[in-house]
């Protein structure tokens, strides 16, 4: 692992959206730890919301880690604990819930990006903005076979499908991606109700021109001021100048808007 430190900036912002009657997104923002988690419930009323609060409170007992490894381990830790929780519930109520995730972990120069579902992750990086996550969906399923475009995926009928999520089975399914921070690195995480509404080049437009408060409570107005038709989370991380040490954090924040 790298040295190599960078400070942080970071903030998070959920609304229930402008249809919706109540909120099952639930999110993280846990900069001395190295760790933001967004997550988006399924499973109706009540149900959905239990599934993402369950993965955002067993995660928020992860503590200061001694290493990235013991970072990555516990949150792995917590998350299956979070699967069996959820998956008890299920049981119990006769019913399938869950909930997609999007999670950032950062220390030691380096992070991985870790995910299950729909819920994604952005990286901005030299003024480009990459989708780091790939969804877990059935109509990226059918765009990577060649089967539908990318502009029928918009409209397709099935687009909510999502084939992987915590507490849908007993083995949970996830995938990762990791790499070295860079000064200036700016992460985005999201569930899809702001996608819904907001292209990639308007995500990228907004977190470069504003701190991360800023810009999530701007990118939350742009999906209200469009229907709203989701939930919607979003966190943003911003990685400043490099220092020696640990992972150093400057005024972070989280904020839920009615929730």
């Amino acid at each position: 692992m790298s040295t190599v430190a960078l400070p942080v900036e970071s903030f998070g912002v959920s609304h229930k959206g402008c249809v919706r009657d109540h909120n099952e997104d639930n999110y993280l923002v846990e900069p001395q730890t190295g760790l933001w988690v967004v997550a988006d419930g399924m499973g109706g009323h009540e149900a959905g919301e239990l599934a993402s609060a369950s993965i955002v409170d067993h995660l928020s007992t992860i503590g200061i880690p001694s290493s990235a490894p013991d970072l990555r381990a516990r949150f792995e830790d917590r998350l299956n604990r979070a699967n069996t929780e959820i998956r008890n519930i299920s049981l119990s109520r006769g019913i399938t819930i869950g909930s997609t995730f999007a999670a950032l972990l950062a220390m030691d120069g380096r992070f991985a990006c870790l995910w299950a579902g729909d819920s994604r992750i952005y990286l901005v990086r030299n003024g480009l903005i990459t989708q780091v996550s790939k969804d877990h969906s059935e109509v990226q399923e059918l765009l990577d076979r060649g089967v539908i475009s990318a502009e029928e995926a918009l409209t397709w009928p099935r687009r909510n499908v999502i084939t992987h999520a915590v507490g849908i089975s007993d083995q949970l399914k996830m995938d990762f991606q990791q790499g070295v921070l860079m000064p200036g690195d700016i992460f985005v995480l999201n569930t899809d109700g702001l996608t819904a509404h907001v292209s990639d080049a308007e995500i990228e437009a907004a977190v470069r021109s504003a701190d991360p408060q800023m810009a999530c409570r701007s990118l939350l107005e742009m999906v209200l001021a469009r229907g709203g038709t989701d939930n919607v989370t979003i966190v943003l991380v911003k990685m400043g100048a490099g220092r020696n040490g640990m992972l150093n954090s400057v005024p972070s924040g989280a904020e839920g808007l009615a929730r």
